[in-house]
């Protein structure tokens, strides 16, 4: 979370956002629920927390929610794929004990 997290913080800076972008992305870390998202945004989160977290129980139906939020098959696909190569990577990491850079233990753009 700290690492993405820097990320997006410095991508809603360059978009204008600089100055909630720290608020904002530890209410999206918090609860992506609780924030003002556009629809489809929220169904892209709905969809990949599901998948991250309780992959044995995705449906039809979760794919068709991201249909009717507007996501074409490419779309869909990536939404997934960058879901799982994420929890693929982050598990990986957990399991071998691998930590954050020293550069990421304080992240500078917080401030």
């Amino acid at each position: 979370m700290v690492h993405h997290g820097a990320g997006l913080r410095v991508l809603l800076k360059k978009e204008g956002g600089a100055g909630g972008a720290n608020g904002f992305v530890e209410a999206l870390a918090g609860d992506h629920t609780a924030v003002d998202l556009e629809p489809a945004d929220r169904a892209m989160l709905d969809y990949a927390l599901k998948l991250t977290r309780r992959p044995g129980e995705m449906e039809s139906e979760d794919v068709g929610a991201l249909r009717t939020a507007g996501f074409d098959d490419r779309s869909i696909h990536d939404i997934c794929s960058i879901a799982c190569y994420f929890a693929f990577v982050n598990r990986l990491a957990d399991g071998l004990g691998v930590e954050l850079e020293p550069s990421h233990d304080s992240d500078p753009l917080r401030s």
